[in-house]
């Protein structure tokens, strides 16, 4: 652990006007405030504050953020206050501690996905306003992780590797931070694939007592080539990362021994143009790879990231990947932002953070309007996960996306009106669908109407978190306007049982013993059947339900009906015209100022044009849910004018435990009875199988089931 000088030394090395009696002081406050707190590996707590301002100033920063490092533990783990912290230690401290304390008061209800949901919101919030608290909580990740094996329960060890994996390792690389990175990737590697692991550091070995120093000789091989080419550089060689290479095994699905470039190298050259000057030079000796050359210098990353990589086919009868960049792409390929952020005192560190990173201020939109925290952590991931891929606009500029991106993507990452209203596009002059994805160096023109409105398929496709999110929150609002329209004419029919005239003050009266805010809650409550018409009317005149019956349930009824595709809470109907079971294919018709309707496919009224409203339906694709158990089902059967007929038809719905609801004698004559009869089955199969059976005995002329 470090000592109180050392620490201060370390700053003063590199910022000489850092403001030591501020270090001095959170480190005095941080030590007594956690006492005799211990962790997991019996070292005391303090430690671990310690440390991570000690990563930190490897990172070369200022004082503040030093100090934040030191106290960041207090205010969640011991009676420290946030306004003692902002008495003691300044505002701007008091403020990074906060954003970097997870929310340890989450009610203890709340499930495990809300409470993380919850801590990344704040989180992304208090990066998105100074980025020092991103840099503070990794090195607060990175220490955790380097101690992780202390921890006890395998299950505990495996759930902190799995949210450094999906979180905390994406966001160091979206800084640029790969040196961070390399090191969470591996350390959760490590936990999450032991075996994996295990095995691939192995094989590592097994090679390089192979192969002897054959690294070194390469290395040397390129400095000789390059020096005698006039350009003088510095050659590194590596193997690479073990979850670098368990990822190439996994997606390409081969043996360690078939991987093709498990040696990487660094040259560093002293300017821009000798880093292309070097590359020119490398292929003129050695094959190069077809379709791994990369120009990160002319087209960054959207972190910030430069350098020129390739893969050649070395003399050695191996493949190797080279990166060639200046010293100072390489400082900034490893501290990333940390490499070039420069704070001032009493300056504003916040105002260069969006700019600088636009997909941070992505993800706090999306954050910020997710409805679930399922949204909230899926978008998160989406963001961080998310290769690039550059298109320009007819302009000319340059536009980063994330691999897999199309039209729509494209016309949110200009403008959220722009994605709003697109209708179509253009790329590289060619008309194209709004699903096609694009590809490096594609020159898009989006094409857009104001009368376009988004799709709710395009979620289907869009890959964006900013898309995904518009569209999301488009769907939503729409819902929710459906369900305040239906809810009010629900309202409107209920109360106009009443037949008296409905004052406001009556109103108010009945929203307060439903315990409802105002008329939209009433609306909405309606629509989602979480208030029925008895309860509302009960509500508006107490005691005018009270003499009323209450209706039973059906006998017979096997189970609820469900359906997927309509919007949860909306009130819906099976029609009596063509009676849809489980097992029919259907479809929902909604019309203004009524519920959805759910009819057969084949339904004959579904042809009908002249139907009251037919021209302004809203039409829906929907499926049985998997809960569904049962459906009335009508046929219509011809039986023979005999003794016994009528008993043989109803002997064979016994028999395959088909219950009879309705039966109605509709025509008869001497020779034949008509009967049109309502029966409860299981679904289509059932009611199949009932059918046959009918058509199979001698008392039955005809039978055919009724859609109309």
């Amino acid at each position: 652990m470090l000592r109180q000088y050392e620490l201060v030394d370390r700053v003063l090395a590199y910022d000489s006007d850092a403001d030591e009696d501020l270090l001095n002081r959170a480190y005095v406050f941080s030590l007594q405030a956690h006492g005799s707190q211990l962790r997991a590996s019996g070292d005391p707590y303090f430690s671990h504050p310690i440390e991570v301002a000690g990563i930190l100033t490897e990172l070369r920063l200022d004082a503040e953020t030093i100090a934040t490092g030191i106290l960041h533990d207090t205010i969640e783990d011991t009676v420290a206050t946030p306004a003692q912290i902002e008495k003691l230690f300044g505002s701007n401290v008091a403020r990074l501690v906060d954003g970097v304390t997870k929310l340890s008061k989450i009610d203890a209800g709340t499930t495990p996905n809300e409470r993380a949901a919850e801590n990344l919101r704040k989180f992304v919030l208090a990066m998105s306003d100074d980025i020092r608290v991103l840099l503070v909580k990794l090195a607060d990740r990175l220490h955790n992780m380097r101690t992780l094996h202390f921890i006890a329960n395998p299950d505990k060890r495996r759930r902190i590797a799995r949210e450094t994996m999906d979180i905390y390792a994406p966001l160091a690389e979206r800084i640029g931070l790969y040196s961070f990175m390399d090191e969470l990737q591996a350390l959760a590697f490590q936990q999450l694939e032991p075996e994996g692991y295990d095995t691939i550091i192995k094989r590592l070995a097994a090679l390089r007592a192979g192969s002897g120093d054959m690294v070194a000789r390469i290395a040397s091989g390129i400095t000789l080539l390059l020096g005698t080419a006039g350009i003088d550089v510095v050659v590194v060689g590596r193997e690479k990362r073990p979850y670098s290479i368990w990822r190439k095994l996994q997606a390409h699905r081969i043996a360690f021994e078939n991987l093709p470039d498990v040696i990487a190298f660094r040259v560093i050259a002293p300017d821009a143009s000798d880093c292309y000057r070097a590359l020119g030079t490398i292929h003129q000796r050695w094959q190069a790879v077809p379709g791994r050359f990369r120009d990160f210098i002319s087209t960054p990353k959207r972190n910030g990231y430069r350098s020129l990589h390739t893969t050649v086919m070395h003399s050695e009868r191996v493949r190797i990947e080279i990166q060639i960049r200046t010293a100072e792409m390489d400082r900034e390929a490893e501290f990333g932002l940390a490499a070039h952020w420069a704070y001032k005192a009493g300056g504003d560190t916040s105002a260069p953070v969006q700019e600088a990173y636009p997909w941070l201020k992505d993800l706090l939109e999306a954050v910020d309007h997710a409805s679930t925290p399922e949204e909230v952590l899926e978008h998160t991931r989406l963001a961080m996960f998310q290769d690039q891929v550059f298109a320009f606009t007819p302009k000319g500029e340059l536009i980063q996306l994330p691999a897999g991106s199309g039209p729509v993507d494209f016309a949110y990452a200009l403008h959220t009106d722009l994605g709003d209203t697109c209708v179509g596009a253009k790329v590289n002059g060619h008309v194209v669908t709004l699903r096609t994805p694009l590809v490096n160096g594609d020159r898009v023109e989006i094409l857009r109407s104001k009368a376009q409105k988004p799709d709710p398929a395009w979620e289907g496709f869009v890959v964006s978190v900013k898309a995904r999110s518009a569209v999301r929150r488009f769907v939503r609002q729409q819902e929710r306007s459906q369900r305040l329209s239906l809810g009010r004419t629900l309202f409107d029919e209920i109360v106009g049982r009443l037949k008296l005239p409905l004052s406001e003050d009556t109103v108010e009266a009945a929203l307060a013993r439903l315990k409802l805010a105002d008329r939209p809650a009433l609306y909405l409550a309606l629509a989602g059947q979480t208030v029925n018409d008895t309860a509302l009317l009960e509500a508006v005149l107490p005691g005018s339900t009270a003499n009323k019956p209450k209706k039973c349930p059906r006998a017979g009824m096997k189970a609820p009906i469900s359906i997927t595709g309509l919007t949860p809470g909306v009130a819906y109907s099976l029609a009596d015209c063509c009676r849809p079971i489980p097992g029919d294919r259907i479809v929902g018709v909604g019309r203004p100022g009524s519920g959805i309707e759910v009819h057969c496919i084949d339904c004959a009224t579904l042809a009908d044009e002249s139907a009251p409203g037919a021209d302004n339906a809203e039409w829906l694709d929907l499926h049985w849910g998997d809960e569904t158990a049962g459906g009335v089902a009508r046929v219509a059967a011809v039986v023979h004018n005999a003794p016994g007929s009528l008993a043989a038809l109803t002997a064979i719905l016994a028999h395959h435990k088909a219950n009879i609801v309705n039966l109605n004698l509709s025509e008869r004559d001497r020779a034949f009875h008509s009967f049109v009869i309502d029966i409860e089955v299981d679904d289509l199969a059932h009611l199949t199988n009932i059918v046959a059976a009918l058509r199979a005995t001698k008392a039955v002329v005809t039978v055919e089931r009724v859609k109309a």
